[in-house]
């Protein structure tokens, strides 16, 4: 089990390196996050866009390394070739360069050429604090609005998955809620309760499901103590289910203003894990996000 970001990519390192296709990559955060990783052994780039530009970038930034350079000056094919690669087996993973995310997912999710399973695209986080004993995942704060039952389904085995590859055996899961009661003017308690009343489902993914939980009991055992819980993992959530997008965004961004915490973040749900950073993440996140993917892209 890894319980913190140094011993991830200690893992990481140790593993066989995964080649991550870049799709528009001349943007100069994004080089520099898969240049940090190159020279970290995390990852292996194969940068797909304008060449030029990328060229460009890289000798300005000073930057030795003799990457794969796929030229495709327009975002849009540059989207589609870097998805290509991954079909073709020549690349392990994705990350989003200088393109819109709703233009790379068009070309992710392409019926006929793209990477679509069965399951459902959505967002998983992972937050280290220094007052939480072990990693914690967050979903989905990223990508699905209002989920309903079936969605929230296979978020949550998105999310499983991402814990899996990170070497959790028993994982512990709380729906979150504003309260421990079901409330059936409040969809969140009774699509929490579902979710809990699933345990042939989770059982076979060694998985723990409680619900609806507040916030509170599932990371902090006084709290349980406090208010007589007894949850089997009760104060000790692996991950936690927002029941709306407003919830998670808030929620994550909270950890990372006012907790000061390191994270991680891939979308799942694809054939491959594709890491999507913003401008706003810092460069440890980013780093850390190609990390996360190289893991859960080696573990698939």
């Amino acid at each position: 089990m890894i319980r913190d970001f140094d011993e991830m990519l200690s893992i990481v390192k140790s593993n066989k390196t995964m080649r991550i296709a870049v799709a528009a990559a001349q943007d100069k955060d994004v080089l520099e996050a898969v240049t940090s990783a190159a020279k970290m052994k995390l990852a292996e780039p194969i940068l797909v866009g304008d060449e030029e530009a990328i060229r460009s970038f890289l000798r300005d930034m000073d930057i030795p390394y003799d990457f794969r350079i796929v030229n495709e000056p327009d975002v849009i094919n540059a989207a589609k070739t870097a998805v290509s690669l991954v079909k073709e087996g020549e690349a392990d993973f994705l990350m989003k360069g200088l393109i819109q995310t709703a233009d790379i997912m068009r070309a992710v999710l392409d019926k006929d050429n793209g990477l679509r399973t069965d399951s459902l695209i959505s967002h998983v986080m992972v937050y280290k604090t220094d007052s939480y004993d072990k990693l914690l995942f967050l979903t989905d704060g990223g990508i699905n609005v209002a989920p309903n039952l079936e969605q929230k389904i296979k978020i949550l085995e998105n999310a499983i998955t991402v814990c899996k590859a990170m070497g959790l055996d028993k994982i512990y899961v709380s729906v979150l809620a504003g309260a421990e009661s079901v409330n059936p003017k409040i969809p969140a308690t009774v699509d929490a309760d579902a979710l809990a009343n699933m345990k042939d489902r989770w059982s076979q993914l060694n998985t723990v499901v409680e619900g609806p939980v507040a916030l509170d009991l599932a990371i902090s055992k006084q709290a349980c103590h406090h208010k007589g819980y007894k949850g089997e993992g009760g104060g000790n959530a692996d991950v936690l289910l927002v029941p709306y997008y407003e919830v998670g965004n808030a929620l994550g961004k909270s950890l990372t203003y006012f907790a000061n915490a390191k994270s991680a973040g891939i979308i799942m749900g694809a054939k491959v894990p594709i890491v999507l950073v913003s401008r706003a993440d810092t460069s440890e996140t980013k780093l850390l996000s190609i990390a996360l993917g190289s893991i859960v892209a080696n573990y698939k």
